[in-house]
């Protein structure tokens, strides 16, 4: 090293020294450093020299003899100059202005003729305060536990190999001021919370509170009212039931205990101390706690620490039968695929939408994808175990044949077994081009029914046909031979009694009156006067009779038509005369036309 001496030059140095020269005269005569000369004089015990002993300082109590003088008043011309212009002063202090510019207006406005030094010299008295009080804390037993990091003791580095400084994180219970201590090499989020478990573990429960320092391990964003904390550190405090306090910016007497905590851990414990490797510190720090920190008397309290902790245990909260699952989490990107990035891997993030940002948690096995807005989890996979996986269901894919073909299974298997079949073999027998024409089939259950396909499909396993287009012919045939058997009409089927159907005598007795009427209507002769029988006189024979009646008249009826305007149909009409009967006249007796089909 370039400070370093030879033996020479270091007699040369001291002798100088000792004969009572300057450091900057030995600098001059010597060419070494001022700052040089001071180090080898320091360590020769040579600088600085001793200061000859003061009246104070001498022991023998002679001291109470010598008559105290009394104290001299302040002349008036040692009183500051700035006293007349007091009032003034300390309005242009509370302004917030400096005593550099409290001097130049004194100068510009008031004609002062003193020097800088009189005006410093008086604002520096003037911003003296009184002592400021501070608020004495006091917390139950389990309510609050203090976390921050220190310096631990120069450690040698398992990879420059040089000896460095680790970070030293100590948690101190608020009550019993027992502290978890441990040193780490580096920090970073899962670090910071994987300490804290520890320390939960080795105190055997968990706080209430854990107030902490702004640090970004710990808090993301700063905040009086809502600070927003790392959501590793936050995952990790909800499983253990324990809530973050962060401390306010720029106040670390909020966190004071575990302040001193380290600075008893590095003044005691670790001062002079030097470790070969990390783990020997931390062993020294747990035997250390154990031994002497832990049975030491507080000294406020006034108690032991060891059985301030033996209170305070009860109230701890029982720590849970599993640990924290620890994760990574990161902002993501949904892509038009509907999949995100993940470590090189591929994850479905549908229902998403496309383009959107979403929230990962990664953990050792799975990967959860949470909505960034209402944190709500929308897929959960296994993690992909090498690059370039694709983690997605049939599902989240869109319409694509080729990756289709057990999906066409499945909707031939719906239809019928025989189309099922039919299917297979066309994917069995001609590949991809089978399975276009396997679409084709399955295509026809849009139009027609699942039975007339079925049917075909049989028909085509039977024959031995392996077209799409034969299937449909197929289909079309039985739909049109269903149909054609639809539309024939079957007759009716007669029924003898009905609501609607009169009995059979209201027709005999219909059939009966107007029957005789219509042939006493052909045998007559014009103004001849006609005596129908009554209901009750109609003879035993009257049906034989009437048989032959109906004969006689159809025979009469087509040799001698009825020609239009007879005399006899006009005008014409029989009186009634006999009782029992009816008279009617001829023309409404005539038979209508056409009746026999003439």
């Amino acid at each position: 090293m370039g400070n370093v001496l030879r033996a020479h030059k270091r007699e040369d140095v001291l002798a100088l020294v000792r004969a009572k020269l300057s450091f900057r005269e030995i600098e001059e005569r010597l060419g070494i450093r001022r700052e040089t000369i001071s180090k080898y004089a320091s360590g020769a015990g040579l600088w600085p020299p001793p200061k000859p002993a003061t009246l104070k300082e001498v022991a023998t109590g002679f001291l109470d003899l010598i008559p105290k003088e009394p104290a001299k008043k302040i002349p008036k011309q040692a009183r500051s100059a700035c006293e007349p212009h007091h009032d003034w002063i300390v309005g242009e202090m509370n302004k917030g202005r400096n005593a550099m510019a409290i001097y130049q207006d004194l100068v510009e406005r008031f004609g002062f003729t003193r020097r800088y030094n009189s005006v410093k010299r008086y604002v520096r008295g003037l911003k003296k305060k009184d002592p400021e009080q501070y608020d004495r804390l006091e917390f139950l037993p389990g309510e609050e536990a203090q976390v921050d990091y220190g310096q631990g003791a120069p450690t040698r580095h398992p990879t420059t190999g040089k000896r460095r400084r680790p970070r030293l994180f100590v948690m101190t219970l608020r009550y019993s001021r027992r502290s978890f201590r441990k040193t780490v090499w580096n920090s970073s989020k899962e670090i910071w919370a994987r300490l804290h478990e520890e320390a939960f573990r080795y105190f055997g429960g968990c706080p209430q509170y854990v107030v902490l320092d702004n640090l970004k391990e710990g808090v993301i964003k700063p905040d009086l009212y809502e600070p927003e904390l790392n959501p590793v550190y936050a995952a990790m405090l909800a499983h253990y039931g324990v809530v973050a306090d962060p401390a306010r910016v720029r106040d670390p007497d909020r966190k004071g205990t575990v302040e001193n905590a380290i600075q008893h851990t590095q003044n005691t414990a670790l001062k002079g101390r030097e470790f070969e490797i990390i783990e020997a510190q931390n062993k020294w720090l747990m035997d250390w706690e154990e031994r002497w920190a832990s049975r030491r008397v507080h000294g406020r309290t006034k108690r032991q620490v060891q059985e301030m902790f033996l209170e305070e245990k009860p109230h701890l909260k029982k720590l849970p039968l599993q640990s924290f699952r620890y994760f990574e989490q990161g902002v993501r990107t949904v892509w038009d695929d509907g999949c995100i990035e993940v470590k090189r891997s591929f994850y479905s993030a549908l229902p998403a939408a496309i383009y959107s940002e979403v929230i990962v948690r990664i953990y050792d096995f799975e990967v959860e994808i949470y909505a960034q807005k209402t944190l709500t989890l929308i897929r959960r996979h296994v993690k992909s175990q090498k690059p370039g996986g694709v983690k997605m269901t049939d599902a989240d894919r869109i319409f694509n044949p080729s990756r289709m073909t057990e999906s066409f299974f499945a909707q031939a298997e719906q239809i019928g077994p025989k189309t099922k079949d039919l299917c297979l073999l066309l994917f069995k027998e001609q590949g991809r081009v089978g399975q276009r024409r396997m679409r084709g089939v399955l295509s026809l259950a849009r139009r027609h029914a699942a039975p007339l396909i079925e049917k075909a499909c049989a028909m085509a396993l039977d024959r031995h046909v392996r077209s799409s287009k034969t299937v449909r012919e197929l289909v079309e045939r039985l739909e049109e031979k269903e149909s054609t058997g639809k539309n024939q009409i079957a007759p009716p089927i007669l029924i003898q009694s009905h609501a609607l159907i009169r009995s059979p005598n209201d027709y005999a007795r219909f059939f009966e009156k107007h029957a005789l009427q219509e042939k006493t209507a052909l045998l007559n002769q014009p103004g001849e006067t006609i005596v129908l029988p009554s209901e009750g006189e109609v003879s035993p024979n009257y049906k034989e009779n009437h048989h032959a009646d109906v004969a006689h008249r159809d025979r009469t009826i087509s040799e001698n038509p009825p020609s239009p305007g007879h005399p006899g149909d006009s005008g014409n009409t029989v009186p009634t005369g006999q009782s029992g009967g009816l008279v009617l006249p001829r023309c409404l007796l005539a038979p209508p036309a056409g009746r026999d089909g003439s």
